[in-house]
């Protein structure tokens, strides 16, 4: 497992050891003391999502408050998706700057996403499974969310054509308007 840093340090690109041969692939998914060493820090995963969308479905951005904040590692296991995570942390000078990063079932990457980011992502193929684990619970008192296409962040989601998104997701604020960490 190697940790590749993105343009926000914080935020870790995750790339596993991949054995393939002629009958298949085999690589681990997910090592606790491994992955603790590759981000510098020790993690406990509470809870694991998984879900399943068409092409052109945007999901996000989406977050946690304190004191019910999660950290995320993120990755697909069927199709294709862009992948992003924007800082809201006011005291950081990356507040407002994003990463996006390409996820697939064919690279087999992830993307850990620390607390105190927002995060979302667009899908790519005709069918997306997504699977992420969180290290603390839904909180649906703490649940927020950054509208996707904010001028002020300036996401650039490659999308062309139609999007999909929840009611949820097409009124919410401002990154402006919205409440973030500190």
């Amino acid at each position: 497992m190697k940790a590749i840093d993105t343009a926000i340090p914080d935020v870790k690109l995750i790339e596993p050891a991949v054995f393939s041969d002629d009958r298949g692939f085999f690589f681990e998914s997910f090592s606790k003391a491994k992955f603790d060493t590759a981000i510098g820090r020790c993690v406990d995963f509470v809870q694991d999502n998984h879900s399943r969308s068409g092409r052109g479905v945007l999901r996000g951005l989406h977050y946690q408050l304190p004191p019910h904040a999660q950290a995320k590692l993120v990755r697909v296991v069927v199709g294709e998706v862009y992948d992003v995570a924007v800082d809201i942390r006011k005291s950081s000078p990356t507040f407002g700057q994003w990463v996006g990063v390409l996820l697939s079932a064919e690279n087999k990457r992830q993307l850990w996403i620390p607390e105190g980011f927002a995060h979302g992502f667009l899908t790519l193929s005709d069918d997306v499974e997504f699977l992420y684990k969180t290290t603390n619970y839904y909180s649906p008192e703490s649940d927020r969310g950054i509208r996707w296409s904010d001028p002020q962040i300036a996401i650039d989601w490659g999308a062309s054509g139609a999007l999909t998104l929840s009611p949820k997701d097409q009124r919410q604020p401002l990154l402006a308007d919205a409440e973030t960490f500190a």
